[in-house]
Order: structure tokens, then sequence, then C-alpha cells
């Protein structure tokens, strides 16, 4: 069985110890591909590195909404070097996508008009080299889908860690856009992930860690790596009702597709 965990951070402090072992297990362990995600200049860098020494794992580049610059000025140059960082990777073939970008008005909403200009700049900058984008939203679900409905998607994309909001589903859905579950889905407190999980067809469904967050039950509380895409796949079968191989296969087959691997 072979399983691709779509958004994960290697680059992120937390490996910093024991990075190259824990990859090593997560390919042991039937992982065969995993999507590297940035976040921020420097972690978007960190994640091209990584998948340039490590033929199963693939890189994004781009600026989260909880990490862009506090001035307009500073933005558009941290976005002239994520650009710079496409200029020199694309070609590879290593680097698929442009993200986690979009909006997040949990932790901040005074910057709601320098996110959005962030998130619209990054629209245009993945549509400039052919590349779909991995959004991220939090609490912001209307603005998020205004602007996709005004800002073409080239080569759509993904929802990152789906927050499991119907209508935002149902939209992204319309709009052409995959859906990647992570281990919010499989929390006995999750209460429409069922419903939520149904509603996006299985040629529109992807599995993640967000390593190393979010670890799903049974290893929740604990530092999340790509082992654990298992569960949420495990979750996905169950409530479709389909064997987990099928959805192992079918998930690994939509990831590679949207990321053009």
């Amino acid at each position: 069985m072979k399983l691709f965990d779509t958004h994960a951070h290697y680059n992120d402090e937390k490996f910093n110890e024991d990075m190259e072992e824990i990859l090593s297990a997560i390919k042991a362990e039937g992982v065969e591909k995993l999507v590297c995600v940035g976040y921020d200049l420097e972690g978007s860098k960190k994640a091209t590195e990584i998948a340039k020494t490590h033929d199963f794992v693939y890189s994004t580049c781009g600026i989260s909404p909880n990490d862009i610059p506090q001035s307009e000025e500073e933005l558009w140059k941290v976005l002239s070097k994520i650009t710079e960082i496409l200029k020199n990777e694309k070609q590879k073939n290593k680097l698929v996508a442009v993200g986690e970008i979009g909006l997040d008005y949990y932790w901040n909403k005074e910057n709601a008009q320098l996110q959005k200009k962030a998130f619209i700049e990054q629209i245009k900058i993945a549509n400039e080299f052919d590349l779909p984008i991995v959004i991220h939203t939090r609490e912001a679900v209307m603005d998020t889908i205004e602007i996709l409905r005004k800002n073409t998607v080239n080569n759509f994309g993904i929802f990152h860690c789906c927050p499991l909001n119907r209508e935002l589903v149902k939209e992204a859905l319309k709009l052409g856009f995959y859906i990647s579950f992570a281990g919010p889905v499989t929390f006995k407190n999750s209460k429409n992930a069922n419903e939520i999980i149904q509603l996006v067809p299985l040629d529109r469904i992807l599995i993640e860690t967000d390593s190393p967050y979010l670890s799903p039950e049974p290893k929740r509380g604990q530092r999340n790596d790509s082992r654990n895409v298992k569960y949420i796949a495990q979750k996905i079968a169950d409530v479709k009702n389909v064997p987990l191989e099928e959805i192992a296969k079918i998930t690994y087959d939509n990831a590679l597709r949207i990321f053009k691997i």
C-alpha cells in the first residue's frame, strides 16, 4: 500500500534534531511521497533543500497569512524573493505548488487587507509559473471564497487541512479545488467530519498530516509525522465504506494529478 502525505513541515524546527531519522522511517512504512510545504521565506528555502536531497520529497514555496511582513513594502520584497526561488527551482520538477497561502483571521484580523494582497499576488505568481496553490484558511471563509471567485487560479489547487465547513467545501469543489483532510477528522469531538467527507467525491480527496502538528487519533498530543497519514486514510475508508487500500491508491493518484508529478 502506497501513501502520499500532501502536506507536512519537515522544515519546522521541531524536526531539527532527527529529521533524517524520521524521513527514513516514513519511507520504510509505505509513505512513498510527501510534500514539504513552505510558509515563510526561510521555510520555503529549507523545503526546497529537503526536496533536493530526498528523492521522495517534493516542495512548495509561499508566504502564509500568519507569516506575512507587517508592511506592504516588505511584503513585495519577500514575494520577489519567493519568485526567485520559483525561477531557480521550477524546472527541476521538485517544486510542485505555491503555498501555503491564504487568509487567517483567527490569529490576526487587523492586517486583513495585507493578507488579501499577499494571497492575490501569490495566485498571480502561481499562474505565472503554471503551478497549483495550497490554501490555508481559518475563520475567513467568505473572504477566501470571494478572492477565488474574482481571481482565476489556472491550475486550481488544494484546501489544506480543510475546515469542516459545508459551504466552503461545496464552493471549493464547484471552483475545481481538491479537499485535503488531516488529523482533525479523526478527533472524537469533530462532529461533522463524516458529513464533510461524504460531500467530497473520491476524485477530489487528498490526505495529509500537517506534521508536526495536528496528530490524529490515536496519536493525538504527540508530535506528528507522515507515518500517521494512514489514520486519515482509514477514517475516509470507514466513512466512504471503501477498502483502505483503495483510498490509499485514490488519494495517491489524486496527489500525482494535482501536483503534476
